[in-house]
């Protein structure tokens, strides 16, 4: 599908790519992974023709249609569904043409292509993909503009899925989904029938969705078969026989060196000693491969462990001008809790956190903390509070009033900010680089409680799993909300689940909630009105109280076909209740595309002879009443 050969590529004096060459297969995903700042959306830019490569060459089929999701959010008055189906360019086009068409022949063409890419089918799978991704069918029929930029965000990724590129290209997709979305999009991938490249440093999409990696490391492009676990091993393994093939080359090198210079002025051995120069020129030096280090992350233990519970909360409301968002919780946190908190992005998670954090008073009910309990709170959007006038350093010192500058320096580095970036202005960091910052003066005392917000966000995959060792280090109690699925299982042993007003703990585990999630049924969309059969039903018991000024023989057979269409036509919008009901249901898209098809079809079939059946009952409705009418 997609081949890139020779590509090399600066940016502000600094190599990205430097010969790389790499061919992607036509189907499947492929993971796309490397270190921050290494150059991955930079080839995205590229591919995408935003910007050009020094050298080198990228090639897809003629034809081929890419796909990447709008870096701006929709946000117009169309539905989300209406966003969703106008991203389908052909199929809007085609509608649009058969509107304005007249000729005969143009307009057999138009509907047999709507036929071929199952045009008629598209609001269902349209509703599928928004559903997996969170939205309701209220929701769905609603206007953009009334949704916040994140969920903005999840409409433009629906509407990328929904167009099924050729290529298809996504940056970091779960960084705008809930846990509950990113297994969904997960499912998706797996399924998807083309070709995908995704950047992610999600461990549990790369293992369950992709079925390659490529890996982007000092320029060059490398392509490893299977998920993610099977790429660490192969690369580990690879570093290995490396590292041993390097130690063997670095010792005959060094045997040859010391024959050169023991024996090069001897005329006996003058010609070997020629021969094994000339060894030494040929001999390619064979690279380390040793991996960049990654910098621990530290969180301070609270000093003292304090006596339990750290909360108590009982029978309390809590919510936002007076309209509570969850009601009745009763729960406590313990000194070593470890509780994730389950639910769709809506629910309250994101609300119990700031209650639990004192960031946001309970409307009633009793809530009781620790007296002597400290807490650190992170947030992704907490971001915006560093300064981004100021260093790394600089934050730093100014919870280290007292503290030499050696000291200050050597803090920061701790952080994972080295000499190269301590001074560096915040607003010029990475958000990788930013969120370490964040979340080490967020804990900087040793806090009795750590509450985090989705504070995976742009880390990479070794960050993550640094993060992950600081967590099981770290002594004190832990709330966190994640869409990282691996996260969660590795650092969390109570679940507790934020739905419908309320908080239960879930008894199973991440691949039980996993299941739960999948195997949720779709609502069903809201069925159209019945109003045209039972205004018919309504004449037809008007015509038959004047039966008696009109012959039964005439209007018998008129009215048995009138009856006989209604008949049909309220099969019909039964049978497309369910048609609809079924393309609603996520499971179709992701496990049975044929059935899909033909669901489509039998929907486009119904909706054909449904409008042939009422402009034929329209014609017999007139020719009833004209019969049936008094004579005068």
């Amino acid at each position: 599908m997609l081949h890139i050969n020779d590509l090399t590529f600066r940016i502000e004096g600094r190599s990205l790519f430097d010969g790389a060459t790499i061919a992607i297969p036509t189907k499947g995903a492929t993971g796309f992974v490397g270190r921050n700042g290494t150059g991955k959306t930079s080839l995205f830019r590229i591919i995408l023709g935003e910007w050009q490569a020094e050298s080198g060459t990228i090639s897809l089929p003629k034809r081929a249609r890419i796909g990447a999701v709008a870096q701006e959010a929709p946000s117009s008055e169309l539905s989300l569904l209406d966003v969703v189906l106008e991203a389908d360019l052909e199929r809007t086009a085609l509608f649009k043409e058969a509107d304005t068409a007249t000729d005969p022949h143009r307009i057999a063409e138009i509907h047999l292509r709507l036929a071929d890419i199952d045009a008629y089918s598209a609001e269902g799978r349209a509703s599928s993909i928004l559903t997996g991704l969170g939205f309701d069918f209220e929701t769905q029929n609603g206007p953009c503009s009334a949704l916040s930029g994140g969920w903005r965000m999840r409409v433009a990724l629906a509407a990328t899925l929904f167009s099924a590129p050729d290529l298809l290209l996504l940056d970091e997709p779960t960084n705008y989904l809930d846990l509950e979305g990113t297994m969904w999009l997960e499912n998706y991938l797996a399924r998807y029938p083309y070709a995908a490249l995704v950047i992610s440093h999600d461990r549990e999409l790369l293992n369950r969705s992709v079925q390659n990696i490529m890996h982007l490391e000092g320029g060059k492009l490398t392509l490893y078969a299977g998920g993610y676990d099977r790429f660490e091993r192969q690369r580990s393994e690879n570093q290995a026989l490396q590292l041993k093939l390097k130690k063997k080359q670095d010792h005959a090198r060094r045997h040859m060196e010391e024959f050169v210079a023991r024996f090069r002025a001897q005329a006996n051995k003058a010609r070997q000693a020629q021969s094994r120069l000339k060894a030494l020129e040929k001999m390619q030096p064979i690279s380390s491969m040793i991996e960049e280090r990654t910098v621990p992350i530290e969180l301070p233990s609270p000093e003292k462990i304090l006596a339990p519970p750290l909360i108590n909360l009982e029978n309390v409301d809590v919510g936002y001008n007076g309209v509570p968002v969850l009601r009745d919780i009763t729960l406590h946190i313990g000194t070593d809790d470890r509780i994730a908190l389950l639910g769709q992005n809506g629910n309250g998670k994101s609300t119990l956190a700031k209650l639990l954090s004192g960031r946001l008073d309970a409307m009633s009910g009793r809530c009781k903390r620790h007296r002597k309990m400290t807490i650190a709170y992170f947030a992704q959007h907490q971001l915006d509070e560093l300064k981004p006038e100021e260093t790394a350093k600089e934050h730093v010192r100014a919870l280290m009033e007292k503290a030499t500058e050696a000291q200050v320096r050597a803090r920061t580095a701790r952080i994972g900010l080295g000499t190269d970036k301590m001074d560096t202005k915040v607003g010029d960091l990475s958000g990788g680089e930013k969120a370490r910052l964040l979340l080490a003066l967020a804990t900087f005392s040793g806090p009795d409680l750590l509450i985090l917000d989705e504070p995976t966000n742009h880390l990479d995959v070794d960050a993550r799993q640094a993060l992950v060792q600081a967590l099981l280090e770290y002594q004190g109690a832990v709330v966190l909300i994640s869409h990282d699925q691996h996260f969660v299982e590795t650092c969390a042993d109570r679940l507790w689940l934020v739905a419908d007003g309320g908080i239960v703990p879930f008894e199973g585990d991440m691949q039980e909630y996993r299941r739960k999630v999948l195997d949720k049924t779709g609502r069903k969309k809201k069925s159209g009105s019945n109003a045209s059969a039972n205004g018919a039903q309504g004449k037809d018991k008007a015509a038959e109280r004047r039966d008696g000024a009109v012959g039964r023989e005439k209007l018998a057979p008129l009215r048995k076909n009138v009856r006989s269409i209604e008949m049909q036509v309220g099969k019909l919008e039964k049978d497309l209740e369910k048609i609809d009901a079924a393309l609603a249901d996520p499971k179709l898209y992701e496990k049975d595309p044929v059935a899909l098809i033909d669901l489509g079809k039998q929907r486009s079939d119904n909706k054909k002879t449904t409008k042939e059946l009422l402009e034929k009952w329209l014609t017999l409705s007139a020719e009833l009443e004209e019969a049936a009418a008094p004579k005068g």
